[in-house]
């Protein structure tokens, strides 16, 4: 299976989140009138759906590791299909709220098993390159939902872009079922049950490296997801932007992303993901405090623009090498390894972000929260990490081979 291929499927099984949340956000007005509810019971469909993105990783991530790759990716696929439908034709705000979060369940299969199947793939150096590949495609669903969806918004109802998620579900499941082979074969798959299952989540976790990208993710997605919740409001009400101009402006965030995926994909070999990691996480803190100091100040709306696309540039430098190091120990657990570092990023984030929002005005809150967030995880990577990556004083890692205890144990010169 070629990078190229692999890139393309796994890419498209990580859609399921943005396109959840981005695709149905223009009529969740039109939603609460029809359903006679209020606008924040209307938004928690969101949360309720982030939610289970969160969770059905936990789930479908150890399934994989004992199933397979490809029947906990397919059954998951094709049931996002089924209850993005039973979300079309929900009669209450109580059952879009349950289809919704047993839409995020099932979805979840899509993400995690992307993630698998590419350590199964790849490792070291070369898995780093092919993340950063599914993040361009990956990139890609934050830059056309939101645009898809308000188009979609002047021809069909809230109900019609449910229907809309289900074919897309529906045509995943084909893209999967025929061009994605079966990446763990069968020798490699435990047998065990929820015993094994149990003991596999305790040795992830006893892998101390892992629990510390698992506490660096926590924090950058919470940065993240605050900028996701905040930034319609900073730019539309604090800065007058028109929706059609925040549109052309989220997409151009987007696509400064996928430039900082492209640019660690051509250097990665040269530096190696653990200095690339470092590099990035660290600029990420100093472009969020710049970006603090650029609201603080007052600088205006070009200022704040720049600084965001900083930010987001150098999440598409660390976000692949992250997952590539944090995998590297568990090439026999790769799904459970997933599953635990895809929950880390989902489930924080939307939890802090609403409640960092009751703090006082869109701009202020954003900047802080996303600057003590990345501040914290900083300091993580250069307290927790960066001492057992065995960089300081040594040659950067040119491979991370994956069959040990930790990452840093495969660092070696070039």
């Amino acid at each position: 299976m070629s990078a190229r291929r692999a890139a393309f499927v796994l890419g498209s099984l990580e859609v399921f989140g943005p396109l959840s949340m981005d695709l149905p956000m223009p009529l969740l007005p039109r939603l609460a009138k029809d359903l006679h509810t209020s606008d924040s019971l209307a938004q928690a469909s969101m949360s309720v759906c982030m939610l289970g993105l969160a969770l059905g990783q936990l789930v479908a991530g150890p399934l994989s590791d004992r199933l397979g790759r490809r029947k906990p990716l397919l059954w998951g696929v094709g049931l996002f299909a089924v209850f993005s439908l039973l979300c079309a034709f929900a009669p209450t705000i109580e059952l879009l709220l349950m289809t919704r979060f047993l839409q995020g369940i099932t979805g979840a299969a899509g993400v995690v098993v992307a993630l698998a199947a590419a350590r199964d793939i790849a490792s070291g150096i070369e898995l780093a390159r092919l993340l950063s590949l599914l993040g361009l495609v990956g990139a890609l669903a934050p830059i056309l939902a939101p645009v898809a969806g308000s188009q979609l918004a002047a021809v069909m109802d809230w109900r019609g872009l449910f229907v809309v998620l289900a074919g897309i579900g529906a045509t995943l499941l084909v893209v999967s079922g025929t061009l994605l082979p079966e990446t763990l074969p069968p020798h490699q798959r435990h047998r065990g049950g929820v015993t094994e299952t149990g003991r596999r989540f305790v040795a992830v976790l006893r892998d101390r490296l892992f629990v510390c990208f698992l506490l660096v993710g926590a924090c950058s997605g919470t940065a993240f997801f605050t900028y996701l919740a905040s930034i319609s409001f900073v730019l539309q009400d604090g800065f007058h932007l028109t929706p059609q101009v925040f549109g052309i402006v989220f997409a151009m965030n987007a696509i400064v992303a996928v430039l900082g995926s492209l640019f660690n994909r051509a250097v990665v070999r040269r530096a190696g993901p653990a200095r690339m990691y470092v590099a990035g996480t660290t600029a990420i803190a100093v472009a969020s405090l710049g970006l603090l100091g650029t609201a603080v100040a007052g600088l205006g709306l070009t200022a704040l623009l720049v600084m965001l696309a900083a930010v987001l540039f150098c999440y598409g430098v660390a976000g692949p090498n992250s997952s590539a190091l944090a995998l590297a120990g568990h090439g026999d657990r790769a799904g459970t390894a997933a599953a635990m570092l895809g929950m880390s990023g989902f489930a924080v984030g939307p939890v802090v972000a609403p409640i960092a929002s009751l703090g006082g005005s869109a701009v202020t809150t954003m900047v802080v929260t996303m600057a003590a967030a990345t501040a914290v995880a900083c300091v993580l990577v250069w307290t927790t990490v960066l001492p057992r990556l065995g960089l300081r004083g040594k040659p950067p890692c040119a491979n991370v081979s994956g069959d040990g205890d930790t990452a840093g144990r495969h660092c070696s010169p070039r």
